[in-house]
């Protein structure tokens, strides 16, 4: 007589398991691939190349105290046109519906509106290079015997995807070695930017990811 309402019990258990599970999955996810936004919203970020925080507005969304070599996580709002203000420098940006967008900040140069391609594969990390400065550049092992994301025009960009490693690269122009680069952690699903500001001799390679979360 008791074993309908045990399956009735068994049923629902089981059920709020996975329920469970379903929401710590979401809980994940959303702090792999940011806040849950509107369909067809924008998102926005900004790199500070500077030595000095730096604060940015793009409308009405602040990003604040942008410490010197750092970014700001990604905010989202609607897709338009805008106004932006980094720092003492105003921009006219012009932002799509579910595009992602990096404002960079350089001593020297007018602020950039870089766009970032939405990346979808939660298998892989992806190695982006955005390169702002005046040489090809390649993206190479340590030891400079594998290139990694090869020949990045000027103010172009160039990506690879791979597995998630904990991986020391180094940056060259041609057979000369320009930069060491710090070890860099690639997570599933995670877009990690190598931003190469500056010209000539004067370049300053800087690995740009998502602020770990509190």
């Amino acid at each position: 007589m008791n074993r309908q309402p045990q399956r009735r019990w068994s049923a629902y258990a089981c059920a709020l398991a996975l329920g469970l599970g379903a929401l710590h999955a979401h809980a994940d996810e959303g702090g792999l691939y940011g806040p849950q936004a509107p369909k067809g919203s924008a998102f926005v970020r900004a790199y500070n190349a500077g030595n000095s925080e730096l604060s940015v507005t793009v409308g009405n969304t602040a990003l604040n105290d942008i410490a010197p070599q750092g970014s700001s996580d990604f905010k989202f709002l609607p897709a338009g046109n805008y106004s932006a203000q980094v720092g003492s420098s105003n921009l006219p940006v012009k932002l799509g519906a579910d595009q992602y967008y990096t404002l960079v900040s350089q001593p020297g140069e007018p602020p950039q509106l870089v766009e970032e391609h939405p990346f979808k594969n939660k298998q892989k990390a992806l190695i982006r290079v955005q390169n702002l400065s005046d040489s090809k550049l390649t993206l190479k092992t340590a030891d400079g015997k594998t290139a990694v994301v090869e020949a990045v025009a000027p103010d172009g960009t160039g990506e690879r995807e791979i597995n998630p490693v904990k991986v020391g690269l180094a940056l060259f122009d041609g057979d000369r070695k320009v930069s060491d680069l710090k070890p860099v952690t690639l997570e599933r699903g995670e877009v990690v930017c190598l931003y190469v500001t500056g010209n000539g001799g004067k370049l300053a390679p800087v690995w740009v990811k998502r602020p770990a979360e509190s």
